[in-house]
């Protein structure tokens, strides 16, 4: 019988995959607030910091799981990504001595860019949206022969982006959580429904709700990609190894507004002093909304994730 992705992404195998790959990502921290902090009613808050793991977002995560876990050819990788994978690979690349060929749509920000190009990577734009830049990088692989490390939907990057769940069980024992994160392809969620001993959450803009349309369809189906985190959360539709581990195990889909969205980039800054792109701060627009509540004894805890924005001027 063949084998298939719940079979695959498991609890116990998470776990082994984040002993691999311990020696070259950071222990992100949880940061610990108060609801009231945010003008609501007074209750346990917690905060995964995956914007400062490396490269900026969870990303590196499963690009460090992909070439440690798969056999690399001489051609090296290519990856497709609206901005956080492609840098993210570039820099797993980078420092395993692996050459790397990104690929992003013109709608990736300047500091996605730039971080692609600082990390030595090969970079091409190409085409207005993320499935442009996904149908290039394949006709590229089709001729050098570089492995695919896909942005969302492999198996290993499931598993390397399940070390977010092992890590939040030690930080925080004992506490009844339930975790939040933003939903694009399903590789995030993907991982932390098989890795986490509890209600995992998935949220996604209403203008790219890739998860929810599949879930109405029963598999994956295209859904709209315009939204204002664009470059990180909108693929044409969720992945086809992704959908049935997240389908197995999510407690709850939830849509939230770009007004949403944008209101809580302002108030992660204005009351954390926290930066996160859009697409980093989608999940906790779900608590600012009013479309998730949590229970009085629930700590949620939102992945905060990534930092590749140029919204902050330090001059």
């Amino acid at each position: 019988m063949t084998s298939t992705a719940p079979d695959l992404v498991t609890g116990a195998e998470i776990a082994r995959v984040a002993d691999l790959i311990r020696p070259h990502v950071r222990e992100t921290p949880v940061l610990l607030a108060d609801r009231a902090d945010f003008g609501l009613a007074p209750g346990p808050i917690a905060f995964k910091l995956e914007f400062l793991q490396h490269s900026g977002s969870f990303k590196a995560r499963g690009a460090f799981a992909n070439l440690l876990l798969r056999d690399v050819p001489q051609a090296g990788i290519v990856a497709a990504s609206g901005g956080n994978h492609g840098a993210a690979a570039a820099y797993a690349a980078r420092a395993l001595g692996v050459r790397a060929h990104v690929f992003v749509p013109t709608v990736s920000s300047p500091a996605k860019i730039a971080r692609i190009r600082g990390y030595g990577a090969e970079l091409v734009i190409e085409g207005d949206a993320y499935n442009d830049a996904l149908a290039a990088s394949e006709r590229f692989r089709a001729t050098s022969g570089a492995l695919r490390l896909h942005a969302f939907d492999e198996i290993e990057t499931m598993l390397g982006t399940g070390t977010i769940a092992v890590e939040v069980a030690r930080q925080l024992p004992g506490h009844r959580t339930t975790l939040l994160a933003a939903v694009g392809g399903g590789g995030l969620l993907g991982g932390l429904v098989a890795g986490h001993d509890g209600p995992v959450i998935g949220v996604e803009p209403t203008g790219a709700p890739t998860l929810r349309r599949a879930l109405d369809a029963g598999g994956p189906v295209d859904a709209p990609v315009g939204s204002v985190a664009i470059d990180s959360l909108a693929p044409l539709r969720i992945g086809v190894n992704t959908y049935p581990v997240i389908a197995g195990g999510v407690r709850d889909v939830l849509l939230v507004e770009d007004e949403d969205i944008r209101a809580a980039q302002r108030a992660l800054w204005e009351t954390l002093r926290v930066v996160v792109e859009p697409g980093g701060a989608t999940a906790f627009a779900s608590l600012l909304s009013g479309r998730y509540t949590p229970a009085a004894d629930e700590v949620p805890v939102f992945v905060l994730s990534g930092a590749n924005t140029t919204a902050v001027d330090l001059t």
